[in-house]
Order: C-alpha cells, then sequence, then structure tokens
C-alpha cells in the first residue's frame, strides 16, 4: 500500500489496525495496515516496503496520513527458529499501543 493509498484509507475508514513492526537487535521499522476483512498491507514505495530507521520517522508519517495511533509491535526471530509465526499475529496482548 502506497502512502497515499494509506491516507485515502484512513480518511475512509475507521476501524482498522496499525502495527509499526521491529525486529529484535534492529533499529529499522516497517508500518502494516489490516484492514476489515483481515487483509494485511505492508506501506510501500515504488513496489517496496518501506522501511523507517526511527520511531519519530514513523510518528511524522502517519501523522501526515491522519493516523494517530498505533501498535508497537516485535518480531522475535527465536519464533522462526523454532518454526512457530510471529507473535505480531497474537492478541493484542502482545502489541504496546502508541499514540502520538
Amino acid at each position: 500500500m502506497q502512502f497515499e493509498e494509506l491516507k485515502d484509507f484512513a480518511e475512509r475508514n475507521d476501524n482498522f489496525e496499525i502495527r509499526v513492526i521491529t525486529h529484535a537487535g534492529s533499529r529499522c521499522y516497517q508500518v502494516e495496515l489490516e484492514d476489515l476483512e483481515g487483509r494485511r498491507h505492508m506501506l510501500t514505495r515504488r513496489g517496496k516496503p518501506m522501511v523507517f530507521r526511527a520511531l519519530e520517522d514513523v510518528y511524522l508519517e502517519l501523522q501526515r496520513a491522519g493516523i494517530h495511533h498505533a501498535f508497537l509491535v516485535q518480531h522475535v526471530p527465536e519464533d522462526e527458529v523454532i518454526g512457530r509465526e510471529a507473535h505480531y499475529h497474537d492478541p493484542l496482548s502482545s502489541r504496546t499501543p502508541l499514540v502520538f
């Protein structure tokens, strides 16, 4: 999902979830949107997932799209090693709410 598509989607809908995903040991962040049908869309630029180097950059980009809350989700590499799904698909208890 391109930035302009995210902005349009946020203006027309109010029942979706934004996840800011980070990988353990990394200072890189990606943004994912889950829509009403449960489909997940990564925020992209020119067809490739956008990678942010700081949470502040994520906040600014999401604020420009009219979004003021999200969930921070840390991807734990040990999950993949033992063959378990990444925990950001689990209930909200595994997520940290962000308000900006």
